[in-house]
C-alpha cells in the first residue's frame, strides 16, 4: 500500500502494427468490486504510440487494471475539426410573439451570415454573446423563449473514418470542407487547453463504496436527514448550473423531508427551484445557467447568467454558492468556454472580496457514455476533459472548493453517465456537506 503500480500500454493500428504517434484518449482505473474499491489512473502520452498509466495502491487485496480506449487520435482530430468548422451543429430556436402573430427563428452563439438580419442579445453586463435571426414581421423585442432546435447531421466523417476498408489501408487525413465564416466571439487567455497544467495524482479513491479524498477536507457521511438538516441549519445554499447540479438539488429534497420545495412554476428541467425549511432557517435554490442550454422551452426572462447572479449575492458566513457548468458547451471551441469561466471567475473573486466568508463550491464535469458517432461528435469525453483542464487552471489559487466529479465517476464501478447514478451522487453530496460542515462529529 502506498506504492505505485506502473502499466505500459502500446497502441496498435487495425493491422496489429504498433502506432508511432500519440494523441489517443485513454482512461485507466484500478479496482476491486468486492471491496467497493476503485481509483483513477494517471495516463501519460509518450507521443510515440506508447502510454504510461500510474496507479497508487491504496487498499490491501486484489486489484484489477482496466484501460479504456475512449478515442483514437484520428477521432480527436475530427472532434477538433467539428468544433472549429461547425460550432453551430447543435442549434437553438426562439419564439417571438406579438398579439396573434408568432414566429420562430434559429439562435446560437454564432450564426452563419445570410441576407436575414440578426437580433443581438449579447448580455450588456457580461459581454456573453447570443444571436437570433430576426423574424420577418416581428421585432427583436418580441422574443419570449428559448429551446433546443436540433442538430446538423452528416457533417462528420467519423463513420467513414472507422469503417474497415476492404484493402486494409490505414487512415488518411481528411481535407477540410469549404466553410462559410461564422460570426464568433473569441476570448483572450488560455487558448490551448491541452497545454494547461493540472495537479498530478488521484484526488481520492473509493473503499467500501465510500469516497475518501487524498488530502484536503475530511469527508464525513451524512446518512440521515437530521444530520443533513443540522449541517444546513441557518444556511442559504444557492445552486447554479446545468442538470448535473439540478441532481444535487433533487437529492437534497428527497433526503430531507423537512426541506419542502416551494412551487415557483418553473420548467421541470430548467427551474428555477426553491426549497425551504422554516423551522431550521434553511433555503436551497437552483437556477440554470444562461444559454447555450440544451433543454425544453425556457422563458427568456428566466435565462440568467451565473456571473450576474453572483454579482447580486450579498454573501457571508451563512451563504453557500454551488456552481457546475460544462455539459452544454461541448460543441463550441474551447475559447468560448474559457470566456464563460473567466466571467464567472471575476464574479467569484469580487464576491469573495466583499464577503470573504462566503463558501463557494464548484463541480467539475464527468465522463459519460457515448452511444454512437453522432453522440460522440456532440458529447465526447474528450471535450469534457479539455473543459476540466481549463476549469482547474482558471480557479487555481482562488478560495473555492472543487468536487472532483470526474474522478468520482471514473473510479466507480458503475457505468459512466451524464447524470451519475445515486450511489455516486450520495458520495458527491457528502463531499459538498463536508465542505459546508468541516467540523462534523464523526
Amino acid at each position: 500500500m502506498g506504492d505505485k503500480l506502473e502499466v505500459l500500454i502500446q497502441m496498435c493500428d487495425s493491422q496489429g502494427y504498433p502506432k508511432t504517434y500519440g494523441g489517443d484518449v485513454l482512461f485507466a482505473r484500478l479496482s476491486n468490486t468486492a471491496l467497493g474499491a476503485g481509483v483513477a489512473g494517471q495516463v501519460t502520452d509518450y507521443l510515440n504510440g506508447a502510454y504510461y498509466a500510474a496507479f497508487t495502491l491504496l487498499w490491501e487485496g486484489s486489484a484489477y487494471v482496466e484501460v479504456t480506449l475512449v478515442h483514437p487520435s484520428e477521432a480527436v482530430t475530427e472532434l477538433h475539426r467539428l468544433n472549429r468548422e461547425h460550432p453551430d451543429r447543435i442549434f437553438f430556436k426562439s419564439q417571438f410573439r406579438s398579439g396573434s402573430v408568432t414566429e420562430t427563428t434559429t439562435c446560437n452563439v454564432c450564426l452563419r451570415p445570410t441576407q436575414q438580419p440578426v437580433c443581438n442579445y449579447t448580455d450588456l453586463r457580461t459581454g456573453e454573446p447570443w444571436l437570433c435571426y430576426k423574424p420577418k414581421e416581428l421585432s427583436c423585442d418580441d422574443r419570449i423563449n428559448n429551446f433546443n432546435g436540433g442538430y446538423e447531421e452528416k457533417i462528420s466523417t467519423m463513420d467513414k473514418l472507422f469503417k474497415s476498408a476492404p484493402n486494409g489501408k490505414t487512415f488518411h487525413k481528411q481535407h477540410k470542407d469549404n466553410l462559410t465564416l461564422c460570426l464568433f466571439y473569441l476570448f483572450s487567455g488560455l487558448s490551448d487547453a491541452s497545454n494547461t497544467s493540472v495537479d498530478s495524482g488521484p484526488s481520492g479513491y473509493y473503499y467500501q463504496g465510500v469516497w475518501r479524498p487524498l488530502g484536503g477536507t475530511t469527508v464525513y457521511q451524512f446518512n440521515t436527514s437530521s444530520a443533513i438538516t443540522q449541517c444546513l441549519k441557518g444556511k442559504a445554499v444557492h445552486m447554479y448550473g446545468d442538470s448535473t447540479i439540478r441532481q444535487w438539488f433533487e437529492h437534497l429534497i428527497a433526503a430531507v423531508p423537512d426541506l419542502k420545495e416551494f412551487n415557483l412554476h418553473g420548467a421541470k428541467q430548467s427551474g428555477p427551484f426553491m426549497a425551504l425549511d422554516n423551522a431550521n432557517n434553511i433555503i436551497v435554490t437552483y437556477r440554470c445557467h444562461g444559454p447555450p442550454l440544451r433543454s425544453t422551452i425556457v422563458p427568456v426572462i428566466e435565462l440568467h447568467y451565473i456571473t450576474n447572479e453572483l454579482d447580486n449575492i450579498v454573501g457571508g458566513s451563512n451563504t453557500v454558492v454551488v456552481i457546475g457548468i460544462w455539459a452544454h458547451f461541448a460543441t463550441f471551441p474551447t475559447e468560448f468556454y474559457i470566456g464563460r469561466l473567466q466571467s464567472i471567475h471575476r464574479a467569484v473573486v469580487q464576491l469573495l472580496s466583499r464577503a470573504p466568508e462566503t463558501l463557494i463550491i464548484i463541480r467539475t464535469g464527468n465522463p459519460k457514455v457515448v452511444a454512437n458517432f453522432l453522440h460522440a461528435s456532440t458529447n465526447s469525453d474528450w471535450y469534457s476533459l479539455q473543459q476540466n483542464k481549463v476549469l482547474r487552471a482558471l480557479f487555481k489559487g482562488v478560495n473555492v472548493h472543487l468536487v472532483d466529479a470526474w474522478e468520482m465517476v471514473l473510479a466507480h464501478h458503475l457505468p459512466h453517465e451524464l447524470h451519475p447514478q445515486p450511489p455516486i451522487i450520495e458520495n458527491m453530496i457528502n463531499v459538498l456537506l463536508s465542505y459546508i460542515c468541516p467540523e462534523k462529529d464523526s
